[in-house]
C-alpha cells in the first residue's frame, strides 16, 4: 500500500513516516520542501521523496500520481494553508486516491485562532470533494515542553506564554502517529473525524511538579508576558504572520485553556494513551532526543 506523508520533514510528518514503516504492511513516501530534507525522511523509513512547493498544482500531481493513500500536514503556520488543502485534495481526486486522511487540529471551529479556522475551512473543502476521508484532530503535543527543556535542567523554569493555571491535555506525538498509523492501514475510518486528546488534563504547574519529579530538581511554572516572548520569537526568525497567529492561540489559552477527551485516543489505539509522566521518563531515557 503506498501512503504519500506531506509535510514530512517535520516532527509530525517524521513519526507518522516511522509509524507506517514499523506496521510493515505500508510502503511510506514523503514530499518535503527543500532538497536538505531528503536523507532526513528516507532515514525515517520514506522509500521515495519528492522535492517540491505544496503551493504548485503540478507538485500535487506529481506526488499523488500512484499513491494508494495520502496523510496531508500542512507546514505549521502557513498562511495558505486553505489554498495548499485544496490542491492537495484536488490533485487526490484527479488522482484516484482511495484515501485521503488530513492531519487538522483539535477544535478547528475557533476562529479566534487562526491556524485553527484555517484547518476547519480545509475540513470544509473535503467534505464536499467526493472522497473517502478521515480527520485527525490532535491536541498540542507534549513534546512542545521540550523547547524549555535547558532552562529548565539548568534553571529550574518552566515559562509559558499563558497562565500557569491554564488547563491543557497536550497528547504524545507517538501516540498520535500511531494513530495515523492504524486509520491509513486498517479498513473502519472511512467519514471519521477523530479528537487525539491526551489522557489527563493538566496545568503548566503540574506539569513542572511532574518535570521536576523526573529531572530531580524542583521545576517551578513562571508565567512569560507576551512581549517577552515576541521579542524572542523575533530574534528566533519567525514570520510576522506566525507570531501574530501564535500570539492569537496563547490570549485564546489564557481564556479558555485547551483540552479534550482522551477516549478516542484510547479506541484508536487499543491501549492506555502515554500519560505526561512517562512522556518525561522516556525524555530522561533517550536524553530528549524527541526535540523541537
Amino acid at each position: 500500500m503506498d501512503i504519500l506523508v506531506t509535510g514530512a520533514a517535520g516532527k509530525t510528518g517524521q513519526a507518522v513516516i516511522r509509524a507506517l514503516a514499523a506496521r510493515g504492511t505500508a510502503v511510506p513516501h514523503a514530499l518535503v520542501h527543500h532538497q536538505g530534507q531528503v536523507e532526513l525522511v528516507r532515514q525515517a523509513g520514506a522509500v521515495t521523496v519528492l522535492v517540491g512547493d505544496m503551493q504548485q498544482t503540478a507538485v500535487w500531481l506529481t506526488a499523488a500520481h500512484s499513491m494508494d493513500a495520502i496523510y496531508h500536514i500542512c507546514p505549521n503556520m502557513h498562511p495558505a494553508e486553505v489554498d495548499i488543502g485544496k490542491a492537495a485534495i484536488n490533485a487526490a481526486r484527479a488522482s484516484g486516491v482511495r484515501h485521503f486522511v488530513y492531519h487538522s487540529v483539535l477544535h478547528p471551529h475557533i476562529e479566534a485562532m487562526p491556524h485553527h479556522w484555517h484547518k476547519l475551512r480545509v475540513e470544509e473543502w473535503l467534505f464536499t470533494s467526493g472522497l473517502d476521508f478521515t480527520i485527525l484532530q490532535p491536541a498540542a503535543y507534549m513534546q512542545n515542553v521540550l523547547a524549555g527543556w535547558p532552562r529548565m535542567v539548568t534553571e529550574g523554569i518552566y515559562d509559558v506564554p499563558y497562565p500557569v493555571e491554564t488547563r491543557l491535555s497536550l497528547v504524545d506525538l507517538a501516540d498520535v502517529a500511531e494513530a495515523a498509523a492504524i486509520v491509513l492501514t486498517t479498513p473502519g475510518h472511512s467519514g471519521a473525524i477523530y479528537e487525539l486528546a491526551g489522557p489527563e488534563v493538566l496545568t503548566p504547574v503540574a506539569m513542572a511538579t511532574m518535570l521536576g519529579k523526573v529531572i530531580g530538581r524542583q521545576i517551578t511554572a513562571v508565567s512569560q508576558p507576551l512581549d517577552e516572548w515576541q521579542t524572542q520569537a523575533q530574534s528566533a526568525g519567525l514570520s510576522q504572520y506566525a507570531i501574530n497567529t501564535l500570539l492569537k492561540m496563547f490570549r485564546y489559552y489564557a481564556r479558555h485553556g485547551f483540552w479534550g477527551n482522551g477516549h478516542l485516543l484510547r479506541w484508536l489505539l487499543q491501549r492506555e494513551p502515554t500519560t505526561f509522566a512517562q512522556f518525561a521518563h522516556r525524555q530522561i531515557d533517550q536524553g530528549t532526543k524527541e526535540g523541537p
